[in-house]
């Protein structure tokens, strides 16, 4: 089974491309400390069906270029939706 993460879209101004950044809570190895981090991933969308503000699931694939390792499988909830 392939890695699979669940992030929101924050830019969708490339062509076939989004940027999903993905949230994570880490602990401090010595204080256990929660802490937020967050990463962001380019992730391959051929339709430009995704926009800003969509969570969204992205899986692991073959390199598509030389950022681009993953691609959007599904749309979890819609931006109007939230609101």
């Amino acid at each position: 089974m392939k890695n699979q993460l669940i992030g929101k879209v924050v830019s969708d101004k490339m062509q076939k491309t989004v940027v999903v950044c993905v949230e994570r809570m880490k602990q401090h190895p010595k204080y256990f400390k929660r802490y937020k981090m967050d990463k962001n991933y380019k992730a391959h969308d051929e339709n430009k069906t995704y926009k800003v503000g969509d969570v969204v699931m992205i899986e692991e694939c073959a390199p598509i270029s030389k950022d681009k390792k993953w691609k959007v499988v599904q749309k979890i909830t819609d931006k109007k939706k939230e609101k």
